[in-house]
């Protein structure tokens, strides 16, 4: 069996490690002219974590994230609502971890060329259209570096993964116009700084109108270490005001974003000042996708955000798409047909992200913070007398479960 991939994302990249695990051949064709370390920060959760382990990605990870020990969610002013151990502090046999987006996709990235073959990867190759038959798939791909016709692969399975704005996916359905915006503009940074607290944890303050999300994201070099942050306004009314078309991480000026950062508080931190001391600033909207019916037609199959773009809530996105690109490699392998495994995938993964989509909307675990501040808007006394743990445990310990990492939800598959 040969697989054709679009996209050298995280899900793309690790759809072709997890498939060559298996002895199935992979080729992967990404529309950026190379592979860049490009973005900021994200979490990865270890339900994730345990399948890059399982392929050998745990050393290089820790040479170049963080191990996340504890989360504390806050209001606005700061006053904490719910404070829990995260990956092995919390009982689960892998971390969660803190990282930089490119610093994670070179891991995996190094890891294709490495195992695959220098080749595996075709950079400038924009997936353009396809065509299927009894036999197979024909992918077509545009040169994006020289803005020519490029060239075809042919294949037994094209995997789209393409990111929110899918080729593959508009194929499928192309009425479905443009993403899901929330009005809430995120801007995103990062730089270095003086160790925070003990330099593994990470604090969300605010709820969904307006967040500051604040955690380290490279080992410490001395005193200082690399510090993400992130902050969310709802800016616009989304019935009204589409997102700007251009600012799916367009750069931003410090005076756009400070006097919205000065909004929040998180005790002995000064967020103005790592705001300032950040070299790169960089816009996006808050946006996803409904979830579709079916992401799977004939040979061709989405993975990753081609299937189901979720608002960056929970730690859930780059998550998602590595247990994707697991079920997929099981399903093909298995498979006494690919469009067998790719049926097999679809049933397997497509209602468990449609869930974990609805559920970000909402707020993720993250809409403790939302009751907290709705009941009690100038602040409390006493957290437990706006509402109480049990609550609390119940929004937060609910998502994980939901979205399968929970301790006992891992415990529970690893005994299956």
């Amino acid at each position: 069996m040969k697989v054709i991939i679009a996209g050298a994302g995280i899900g793309g990249l690790t759809t072709a490690l997890m498939l060559h695990a298996r002895g199935i051949k992979a080729e992967i064709y990404e529309a950026a002219p190379e592979v860049r370390e490009v973005g900021v920060g994200i979490n990865t959760l270890p339900h994730a974590i345990r399948e890059l382990a399982e392929i050998g990605l745990l050393p290089a990870l820790d040479a170049v994230g963080m191990r996340t020990r504890e989360l504390i969610y806050l209001t606005r002013q700061g006053q904490e609502v719910w404070r829990e151990k995260r990956g092995m502090d919390a009982g689960h046999v892998v971390p969660q971890f803190s990282i930089h987006r490119g610093r994670l996709q070179k891991v995996i990235h190094d890891a294709v060329i490495e195992r695959l073959g220098p080749d595996a990867v075709r950079t400038g190759c924009r997936l353009s259209g396809f065509v299927q038959n009894e036999g197979g798939v024909t992918a077509h791909f545009t040169d994006t570096v020289e803005g020519a016709s490029g060239l075809t692969a042919r294949g037994d399975v094209l995997i789209c993964a393409d990111g929110i704005h899918s080729v593959g996916r508009r194929s499928f359905y192309p009425n479905e116009g443009a993403p899901s915006w929330t009005g809430v503009v995120m801007w995103r940074g990062a730089a270095e700084w003086p160790v925070w607290l003990d330099g593994r944890t990470m604090a969300i303050g605010g709820g969904m109108g307006g967040k500051f999300v604040l955690y380290p994201i490279a080992p410490a070099e001395g005193d200082r270490q690399l510090m993400n942050w992130v902050v969310n306004i709802r800016m616009k009314d989304p019935e009204q005001s589409p997102p700007p078309p251009d600012n799916w991480s367009r750069p931003a000026r410090l005076e756009q974003v400070l006097p919205y950062a000065k909004r929040f508080s998180v005790p002995g931190f000064d967020i103005e000042g790592l705001v300032r001391a950040s070299p790169q600033i960089f816009e996006y909207p808050m946006a996803d996708r409904d979830p579709l019916p079916r992401w799977t037609f004939g040979r061709v199959t989405l993975l990753g955000d081609a299937a189901h773009p979720m608002y960056p809530v929970g730690s859930n996105g780059a998550s998602q798409a590595i247990l994707d690109a697991r079920c997929l490699a099981d399903s093909l392998a298995k498979a006494e047909h690919p469009r067998a495994g790719l049926w097999a995938y679809e049933k397997e993964r497509l209602p468990k992200t449609a869930e974990v989509v609805m559920l970000n909307r909402k707020g993720g675990p993250e809409r403790v913070i939302d009751e907290v501040e709705k009941r009690a808007p100038a602040g409390f006394e006493d957290v437990n007398e706006v509402l109480s743990r049990a609550d609390r445990q119940a929004i937060v310990g609910g998502y994980a479960g939901t979205a399968g990492f929970s301790v006992n939800v891992l415990r529970a598959a690893q005994s299956a």
